[in-house]
């Protein structure tokens, strides 16, 4: 599975292999006619480095939406900023045409409260469709003394402040959530900010940290290095039956933070309409479908216009969870 798995993925890299040096301003071009869309080349931004779990997933995708289109997908990395990075700068020097587009991360709703960004994800983008969402979960080291969320909450409330977790900077996903589980438990936990989920890896299997409240723990658990105590989904996983969710034990907490397509503001509605018909038909893609299934992602689909009301709701929901736990908002 682990070799068939490598494999797919190489492939997958291979498919775009001239895209990374690509990067540059769009051309300023006019509106393409809905009769006419697509009649070359389209490019797909992605805000993460080359080689992660998202990009991997992505070029699965682009590949697909190649077929579907008729017309090559080439992706080009451009990441920074928390993911935001690539979205704000299509959104600026992009035309609204369809041949230019870019991977959305749940980032585009939180990171505006957290601190100055030259975009505004209510009025800057057109939301083309929702593809997936990130898992996180709570994961210990395999040999740790906790066997499930209750073991951890008691030792937690017997050494306020002494059992460490880890999450991608201020403000994540993951740093959200566990804050606001530790207010609903009455536990303190440390807070370990990291610069990704390799730092964190790194730390929690050397004994230096104690939890991981990320997405991207699959490798670690399958490889029976980590053991998963809950996670924060709605729904239990189809590959972690026995795992039960934050909601089960008492916790109204979730983390859905989805993955989406963005373009630029203005996009006629025609165009639109043909490139989410065909991200929803690439979506069913089983190379792709396989890709999420390794990454335990769960499929989040939603239309434009379903897409278009989360974004102004999930603004408002991330303004109101970063007061909750004191972040500091802008």
């Amino acid at each position: 599975m682990a070799d068939t798995s490598k494999s797919r993925r190489r492939a997958l890299w291979a498919l775009a292999g001239g895209a990374l040096g690509a990067w540059s301003p769009w051309p300023a071009v006019a509106l393409a006619k809905s009769d006419s869309y697509p009649s070359r080349t389209l490019t797909m931004i992605m805000p993460f480095p080359p080689g992660g779990a998202t990009d991997v997933q992505m070029r699965a995708l682009a590949h697909a939406l190649s077929r579907e289109m008729g017309q090559q997908v080439v992706v080009v990395n451009q990441p920074g900023v928390a993911g935001t990075m690539g979205p704000a700068a299509m959104a600026r020097s992009a035309a609204p045409d369809g041949y230019t587009f870019s991977v959305a991360p749940a980032t585009l709703f939180r990171l505006p409260h957290l601190q100055k960004v030259n975009f505004d994800p209510l009025s800057d983008f057109t939301y083309v469709i929702c593809l997936t969402g990130y898992t996180n979960g709570l994961v210990v080291r395999a040999d740790a003394p906790w066997k499930t969320l209750q073991d951890l909450f008691a030792d937690a409330k017997a050494r306020p402040g002494q059992i460490s977790y880890g999450s991608t900077g201020i403000g994540s996903g993951g740093h959200v959530a566990m804050e606001r589980l530790a207010l609903a438990a009455g536990v303190k936990f440390n807070f370990i900010p990291f610069k990704g989920m390799a730092e964190e890896t790194t730390a929690l299997l050397g004994g230096h940290l104690d939890v991981i409240s990320d997405p991207g723990w699959g490798a670690l658990v399958d490889g029976g290095k980590a053991r998963l105590l809950a996670t924060l989904g709605n729904t239990r996983l189809p590959r972690r039956p026995n795992v039960p969710t934050l909601k089960e034990l008492g916790y109204d907490i979730t983390v859905n933070s989805p993955v989406g397509i963005v373009a630029p503001k203005g996009m006629e509605p025609a165009v639109l309409k043909t490139l989410h018909d065909a991200l929803r038909k690439a979506m069913r893609d089983p190379d792709y479908q396989r890709m999420l299934a390794d990454y335990d992602q769960v499929d989040m689909y939603m239309s434009s216009a379903e897409y278009r009301q989360y974004a102004i709701d999930q603004f408002a929901r991330e303004k109101v969870f970063l007061s909750q736990i004191g972040v500091k908002l802008q």
